[in-house]
């Protein structure tokens, strides 16, 4: 194992939130996040305030920055919200439900672009989460909807921001949630719900993956890691070095592991929430982990040991 984080370290940035996802932080030190059941993209500032940026409506899961300073939001058309045990959860298929989509946020007017609902004729379901690539595309998962008695299939894309192109690169998949890119873009990382398994492929160009180095592998992918007790990954975070860093929810914490597929240590985020669902990094040295506890409606941070990578056009964000 390498060095630890201890749990002490985690504060509390912001509370009041409904299901937050998708965290990404600003070159000004806010941080963005969706609310799942607000149907929101919030800005939070670094004294805890919240402001809705734009409302986006359906259920926005993941967000990223472009390469033309707006946000890109995975939304999954919108879930219920739950309770177990107390505790708030996301799922099911509500009334009004029509489609997932990809959406387009500028960030100084709050208008909001829907970019993509179906790919080749057939409707997106449950857009999750993306991520950007050094050529200006990017990945994205859809997780697929339920009813509690039948379900979809999970898909993996990969999309222009343009609007223009958008294509399914796997399927069949077991809920597929989180999606990152090594630090050189030659591996594609996605964390699978159910399963509790990390798959990853092979970028042979912008768009084009290959696995088949696992028999059986869900989409096709190489098998990376699997979870040792029950738990369920939402998504993931890549380190500035490599390792791809896993949110759980039920054993609630963050799984760190190393390209080869061993865990390099798991941190539990003790809270009092059994949803750990995201992680990113931010502040001037990348060491600083915001996590999302969407259970009870927070965004935490951490301090971390290691720098997390710097996601493809951050920087552009205005200011």
């Amino acid at each position: 194992m390498d060095e630890h984080v201890a749990s002490t370290a985690v504060t509390t940035v912001a509370t009041g939130l409904k299901f937050p996802e998708g965290p990404v932080a600003l070159p000004d030190g806010d941080v963005l996040v969706v609310e799942i059941h607000r149907g929101t993209l919030t800005r939070v500032t670094p004294d805890g305030a919240t402001s809705v940026v734009a409302e986006l409506g359906g259920g926005p899961n993941g967000a990223a920055v472009g390469p033309d300073g707006r946000v890109y939001v995975a939304n999954n058309g919108g879930l219920h919200a739950f309770e177990v045990g107390g505790f708030v959860f996301a799922g099911g298929i509500p009334a009004g439900y029509t489609s997932g989509s990809i959406q387009a946020v500028d960030l100084a007017t709050g208008e909001v672009q829907t970019l993509y609902t179906e790919a080749d004729g057939v409707a997106l379901r449950g857009p999750n989460d993306l991520v950007f690539d050094a050529e200006g595309g990017f990945y994205f998962t859809d997780h697929g909807k339920s009813d509690g008695v039948t379900g979809d299939r999970g898909r993996l894309f990969y999309a222009t921001p343009d609007g223009r192109s958008i294509r399914m690169l796997a399927g069949g998949m077991e809920g597929p949630n989180g999606v990152g890119l090594s630090p050189d873009g030659s591996r594609l990382y996605v964390s699978e719900t159910y399963t509790a398994r990390v798959w990853w492929w092979d970028v042979t160009a912008p768009g084009e993956i290959r696995g088949g180095k696992s028999l059986g592998g869900s989409g096709g992918g190489n098998f990376l890691h699997t979870a040792p007790t029950y738990t369920n990954f939402d998504s993931l975070g890549v380190e500035a070095g490599g390792n791809v860093c896993v949110a759980s929810m039920v054993t609630p914490g963050i799984s760190v592991i190393d390209p080869d597929g061993g865990l390099v240590d798991f941190v539990p985020i003790d809270v009092g929430d059994p949803g750990i669902t995201n992680i990113t990094w931010g502040g001037p040295d990348l060491r600083t982990a915001y996590i999302t506890a969407s259970s009870t409606g927070r965004l935490l941070a951490v301090d971390w040991p290691r720098p997390g990578l710097q996601p493809h056009f951050a920087s552009a964000a205005p200011q």
